[in-house]
């Protein structure tokens, strides 16, 4: 075997590529290792912030809901509201309604009793005017004047009677 080729330029071309190697070896690594870091920072900065991101939209889906429920539950206590309100209007109604007819029948029965008593009173005024026409003609048919004159000497009488 030979000695070693000092001489060689291929052997000096190796040495100084495992030397330049070598000296840049670390550097490189270094440079390497902080683009990987900076990405694996970057990335999980994105993780973060898709986590908080998520947070806030189950937030917002959580008030989202309350709001709905709430909005729900109003709704049915309007609509319930609503219903109490109605039957109490037609309850108020039906009783207003009643109380009209109630009047009205008053008013219908108080004309009639009205009515009745003008006829009783029209059929009395003309049964007295009956009476009284036929004792004039009773009395101009069988009352002589003896007997009229009969007649006013009693009453004459029965006045001083009558008076104490």
């Amino acid at each position: 075997m030979a000695a070693l080729p000092l001489s060689d330029p291929k052997f000096w071309v190796a040495v100084s590529f495992f030397v330049c190697l070598a000296v840049a070896w670390k550097p490189v690594i270094l440079r390497i290792v902080r683009l990987l870091d900076a990405r694996s920072e970057r990335i999980r900065a994105e993780i973060a912030e898709a986590g908080r991101l998520r947070a806030e939209a189950e937030a917002l889906l959580r008030d989202a809901k309350a709001k709905h429920e709430a909005a729900r539950a109003e709704a049915e206590a309007l609509l319930v509201h609503a219903r109490e309100e109605a039957e109490r209007l037609a309850k108020e109604l039906a009783e207003a309604t009643a109380a009209t007819l109630s009047r009205r029948e008053k008013m219908a029965l108080d004309r009639i009793a009205a009515a009745e008593a003008e006829a009783a009173a029209s059929v009395r005024a003309k049964a007295a005017e009956l009476a009284v026409a036929a004792t004039r003609r009773l009395v101009s048919e069988h009352l002589t004047p003896d007997r009229h004159a009969a007649l006013i000497g009693r009453a004459i009488e029965d006045l001083s009677q009558r008076l104490h």
